[in-house]
């Protein structure tokens, strides 16, 4: 599975950087985010409760951030259990460019899933897993327009 997208965020890049690496506004972006605790300088844990087909499980994830090139790029390496739901893992490739006081994100994912999760189609993980990355971003993006962040 392997998606790509982009989103303008009306904040300087700098900013950006660093609320993309802040718990507590991650948390507030995820959907479905129960915890996000940084364990150390380049990883994070988080337990993110989803609804995928007929699927509902809490999922806790391990997150590690990678290939750190600041304040323009990183990889995010996840892994994610689901006990009998299935497992996920995969690769966030983050990028940013300055536009003035304007931000733009790109992302591509790529990632692959096993256990209960891959039983329920491909297509309908790729929509789930698309919704759940656009709904992310767009949070984050509201939260600068609402001057949350």
């Amino acid at each position: 599975m392997e998606q790509s997208g982009e989103q303008l965020i009306q904040a300087i890049q700098l900013d950006v950087w660093n609320a993309l690496h802040d718990p507590e506004v991650l948390k507030k972006c995820l959907d479905g985010c129960l915890s996000m605790e940084r364990v150390s300088d380049h990883q994070f844990q988080a337990v993110v409760s989803a609804k995928i087909g007929p699927v509902r499980a809490k999922f806790n994830a391990l997150i590690h951030v990678e290939n750190l090139a600041p304040p323009d790029s990183y990889t995010l390496v996840v892994d994610v259990k689901g006990g009998v739901a299935g497992f996920g893992k995969g690769t966030a490739d983050i990028s940013l460019s300055s536009m003035g006081d304007t931000t733009n994100l790109t992302y591509t994912v790529k990632g692959h899933v096993g256990g209960r999760l891959a039983q329920i189609g491909s297509r309908l993980i790729v929509s789930a897993s698309r919704k759940m990355a656009d709904s992310f971003f767009a949070n984050f993006a509201k939260l600068w327009a609402e001057n949350q962040v």
